[in-house]
């Protein structure tokens, strides 16, 4: 071997150290691994004396016991130049519950969002929460026509709006964009879809040929009322054509969904113990003393009509991409951290809040078994949508190349993408950005596919 072969610094698989400070996730000796680890098999054993469980969610949960474990898969990543080396554990790429999955998955929607879909013009925030949670969790297509019902009546107001302003001949000159980004669950892990909404604050008009973007000022407080009370007759329109209604949404029944998952929805969207010695009780929450102060609603864009509540009161510019780039990272957030996991006495586990609600409540304590209940009534059902893009910034639309950004265009163009495979460059990379090309060589060492090992 030459000298200057032997010199060159080589980094064995296992270490840890590198130059950017990345570290090799150890998802083992989280307290949640160690929870799903011991209880899911006796939870999955009373779930097969009732029935059993959905596929999709037993799926999840063994998959996740197997995501960043380097005995179940990895891959030996190294650079033909520096000689630096790296593993990296197979992951689940599971869009349930698993942290380091969810995460990845929001860093690289966010990303997206940010290079190729949202134009650098006016954007306003709009979230849709709302009471029917058991119904949302499991049923897509009722879920699809209620968000689709809160698009319609955002845009109708937005048209209307610069109708007026602009003194357009009809609504249709007037093109909206939106993206919504629906979650799952709430911070006390409860089932509750709710919608958040990235709207175009302003329309885009076709002028010569061309689009041309026209930013609105803010909505009034009775504009937002306007779209609550729209959003709230599409609402009703659309569950009486799903056979419900709002007094008396309905239940997940056994031809809808398996007995065991539904009564995981239930107890998670009312907020009840489902099994142990508190079975049919409230959920224990750790409460502090705050001090309330009265909520001005009446100034604030901000709306409620019979459980639609609308918000809409976070704008910014989209030239701000950083910031754009957090808020999408904030509304597809994974639904649990990990470091807000603790044990609790009693053998129970106490997950606490980012921030405290409005009456104190911090935390919540679970006993193992409901805590893998509300997360196997997080997991999505199959062809769940969690990202809805409408009109102008559809998937499909013709209107979408010319209104998004391109990253190719010299004027919008972002930071360089920067590559991560040397160990004397990992220092300038951002950690956050998931986007980097791979190393110059790539080597495949899957303990359990022998066959991708003899191919690399």
């Amino acid at each position: 071997m030459p000298a200057a072969e032997a010199s060159r610094p080589f980094c064995t698989p296992l270490a840890d150290a590198r130059v950017d400070g990345y570290a090799r996730r150890r998802p083992e000796e989280t307290l949640l691994y160690r929870v799903v680890r011991e209880h899911w098999p006796s939870f999955r054993e009373k779930a097969e004396e009732q029935g059993g469980l959905p596929r999709f969610v037993v799926r999840d949960f063994e998959e996740y016991l197997g995501c960043g474990v380097l005995e179940r898969g990895l891959v030996h990543l190294g650079c033909s130049r520096c000689g630096h080396a790296m593993v990296v554990a197979f992951s689940c790429k599971r869009r349930g519950f698993c942290p380091s999955c969810c995460g990845r998955r929001s860093a690289d929607v966010a990303a997206h969002m940010v290079d190729e879909v949202f134009p650098a013009v006016p954007i306003r925030q709009c979230s849709l929460p709302w009471s029917l949670r058991t119904p949302l969790g499991y049923d897509r297509e009722l879920c699809a026509d209620v968000m689709s019902a809160f698009a319609r009546a955002l845009e109708r107001s937005t048209c209307r709006r610069a109708k007026n302003l602009l003194g357009l001949a009809s609504m249709d000159d007037a093109l909206f964009g939106a993206v919504t980004f629906v979650q799952r669950s709430d911070s006390a892990l409860r089932l509750d879809p709710h919608a958040h909404t990235l709207a175009l604050d302003g329309v885009y008009v076709r002028d010569a040929g061309a689009l041309v973007f026209h930013a609105l000022p803010a909505p009034s407080p009775a504009e937002v009322h306007d779209v609550a009370e729209r959003a709230h007759a599409g609402i009703v329109k659309v569950l009486a054509a799903h056979g419900r209604s709002i007094e008396a949404p309905g239940e997940p029944t056994r031809d809808e969904q398996e007995a065991v998952l539904a009564s995981c929805y239930a107890a998670s969207a009312a907020d009840i113990e489902l099994l142990g010695a508190r079975a049919g009780q409230r959920t224990t929450k750790l409460v502090r003393a705050v001090r309330l102060v009265p909520n001005s609603s009446a100034e604030r864009a901000q709306a409620n009509v019979d459980g639609v509540d609308v918000h809409a009161e976070v704008a910014f510019d989209g030239r701000d991409r950083p910031r754009l780039e957090r808020l999408v990272r904030y509304v597809t957030r994974p639904p649990l951290a990990t470091d807000r996991l603790e044990e609790h006495a009693g053998g129970r586990v106490r997950y606490g809040f980012k921030k405290a609600w409005k009456d104190g409540t911090h935390a919540v304590v679970l006993e193992p078994l409901d805590l893998i209940a509300r997360l196997a009534a997080i997991v999505p059902p199959p062809r769940w949508h969690l990202i809805r893009y409408h009109h102008v910034l559809g998937v499909l639309g013709s209107l979408r190349s010319p209104c998004a950004r391109s990253p190719r265009d010299g004027a919008c163009r972002q930071r360089p993408r920067t590559r991560r495979g040397c160990a004397d460059e990992g220092a300038a990379a951002d950690p956050k950005r998931r986007r980097a090309t791979m190393p110059t060589s790539l080597f495949c060492s899957a303990l359990d596919s022998p066959r991708r090992a003899r191919a690399a």
